[in-house]
């Protein structure tokens, strides 16, 4: 890890701590949490790293309080401190590294370090197989922060570009018919069976891995836990693997 910080000023890394294993955390991610006097994140994923470092201190808050937690980072780390905020994945990748970064410009603080992390279209391909061998795109079905129009215009495009796609975010209790939804949209580019598949659980107690096509998965019981592989026209199943090949003649 770059460590830019001095003895006497205060220092902010942002840390993609992986999909929740260990194992799966890297070097950089666990130095930068060795070395911080405060660890913060959202409660959820505190709860994932706080056994690990009984001896740190811990700012943690729910969700929709991202703006506080940035600004309390910033505070904490302009009174000399190291602190390291939490993003599951990778900070960069629907995590805290933006928001982070923007609102320590507007407080003119600049001793800040995005340290990245196995985010979970990685993480849970590897376990599905190789789906995303080739070209493509992360789509998020969250409307919170994203207007469902663009989400549905992206999904589109993406079917029309016959990019490989991994569908972040595909339900929640307010969003229980999203993926649903965002199916629907998929098959008017794309045919009913289409390869898919899923993880739920990367990294954790319950690990489950699922393929599937496009219009089984739309009665699939899914929630936020959950990440969605969508195949490409070349992806297939083979030896229990979903993989798209690169264009090898093998």
């Amino acid at each position: 890890m770059h460590m830019t910080e001095t003895k006497e000023s205060g220092m902010i890394y942002v840390v993609g701590i992986g999909p929740g294993d260990a194992a799966l955390m890297t070097g950089q991610a666990k130095a930068a949490l060795e070395s911080c006097d405060i660890i913060a994140g959202y409660r959820t994923y505190i709860n994932l790293v706080k056994d690990a470092y009984p001896e740190k201190e811990f700012y943690e808050n729910g969700m929709r309080g991202e703006t506080e937690r940035c600004e309390k980072c910033v505070e904490f780390a302009k009174a000399g401190k190291k602190v390291a905020l939490i993003c599951s994945g990778d900070a960069g990748v629907y995590g805290m590294a933006s928001p982070l970064l923007q609102i320590a410009a507007k407080e003119g603080f600049e001793s800040v370090e995005i340290l990245p992390g196995v985010t979970a279209a990685l993480s849970g391909g590897a376990l599905l197989g190789a789906p995303l061998s080739t070209d493509f795109c992360v789509i998020s079905l969250s409307d919170l922060l994203t207007p469902w129009e663009l989400i549905e215009k992206r999904l589109l495009s993406a079917a029309e570009g016959d990019f490989c796609i991994a569908l972040y975010n595909p339900a929640s209790k307010t969003r229980a018919d999203h993926l649903k939804k965002a199916v629907e949209i998929l098959e008017q580019k794309l045919p009913k069976d289409r390869i898919c598949g899923y993880v739920r659980n990367i990294g954790r107690s319950g690990c489950e891995s699922v393929i599937c096509t496009l219009e089984q998965l739309k009665n699939e019981q899914i929630d936020m836990f959950v990440t969605v592989f969508i195949g490409n026209s070349q992806t297939l199943q083979q030896g229990g693997k979903l993989i798209t090949p690169r264009g090898y003649q093998l």
